[in-house]
């Protein structure tokens, strides 16, 4: 004869309540001891469900999220570079930019820690229900290039358009040819005032106009992306090569330059090629008034 717990065990499992399934003799034994109410043992008891639900959901968030590793804010030495202000930082963890649809860049040399920073505000925000992806932005500027050569952008840009934080990485280690710069600035234009981006970069703004291989299209770019954001300048050493430095095995560093934004360039000063540049692929080119009428919005 089938047990009562056995019935319970099948009715769980047909249900799809596979964690309370698996801890039901526990959870059942526990309530012998404790005597707790039926209300207190039935929130115990689907809590256990909703526990490992929201377990799962953010394992396979994470994963999705394309993040290079998982690393959180208490695991970020801020006394090793004591030029960031945490009080920002603290800031930027409650998340309001998110709602606000606002972006977040970190500027500094290599090994500083902004992408540990740019990670550790993704994984808060996948923790808070928020989608998130991360690309370097080479890897982004190659896909998106490989499937406008294919004719399929617009598909494949609503897969960089989807989460609410996109994190791009590594922007400046490698320049823009024309049509990966042309693409980039679909992107940015696109998620504007819509999604938030967290950009890393080992280029100070003034330095953009190389990485996109034209000042006038790294202006419009910075136009939006500045427009709503919050900059954090990571002045230090690299943190991976701390180690061989107080070993006397590298030189120290020097302390990088502040960094500071390009002068304004406005639109209607640019020639016919580059206003046909910085439009949306496949549209026509704008004349000049409706050129200062975006550039004034």
């Amino acid at each position: 004869m089938t047990t009562a717990i056995e019935q319970l065990q099948s009715t769980l499992n047909g249900l799809g309540l596979k964690s309370v399934e698996a801890r039901l003799e526990n959870l059942l034994e526990q309530a012998a001891k404790t005597e707790p109410s039926y209300a207190d043992f039935l929130r115990d008891f689907l809590g256990c469900e909703v526990d490992a639900r929201r377990s799962r959901y953010l394992r396979a968030r994470l994963q999705l999220a394309h993040l290079p590793f998982v690393k959180n804010f208490d695991q970020f030495d801020f006394s090793f570079q004591p030029s960031i202000d945490e009080r920002q930082v603290r800031e930027l963890r409650t998340l309001r930019f998110i709602h606000e649809a606002s972006n977040v860049i970190f500027l500094g040399p290599p090994g500083v820690g902004k992408t540990h920073l740019s990670v550790a505000l993704a994984e808060a925000a996948i923790q808070a229900g928020f989608g998130a992806y991360f690309m370097t932005a080479h890897d982004l500027v190659s896909d998106l290039g490989r499937a406008y050569r294919e004719g399929r952008l617009d598909r494949r840009m609503r897969v960089y358009l989807a989460p609410r934080v996109l994190i791009i990485d590594e922007m400046g280690y490698l320049p823009l040819d024309e049509m990966g710069a042309t693409i980039f600035f679909q992107l940015v234009s696109a998620r504007y005032e819509r999604g938030s981006i967290i950009l890393s970069s080992n280029k100070s703004y003034g330095d953009w106009g190389s990485i996109f291989g034209d000042p006038i299209i790294a202006t419009a770019i910075l136009d939006r992306l500045l427009h709503h954001s919050t900059t954090i300048n990571i002045r230090g050493e690299s943190y991976r090569l701390k180690d061989r430095r107080r070993a006397g095995l590298l030189p120290r560093s020097e302390q990088e330059a502040p960094l500071i934004a390009p002068p304004a360039v406005s639109p209607a000063s640019a020639s016919p090629t580059t206003r046909r540049l910085t439009a949306p692929l496949g549209s026509a080119p704008a004349d000049d008034t409706a050129d200062k009428t975006r550039k004034n919005r």
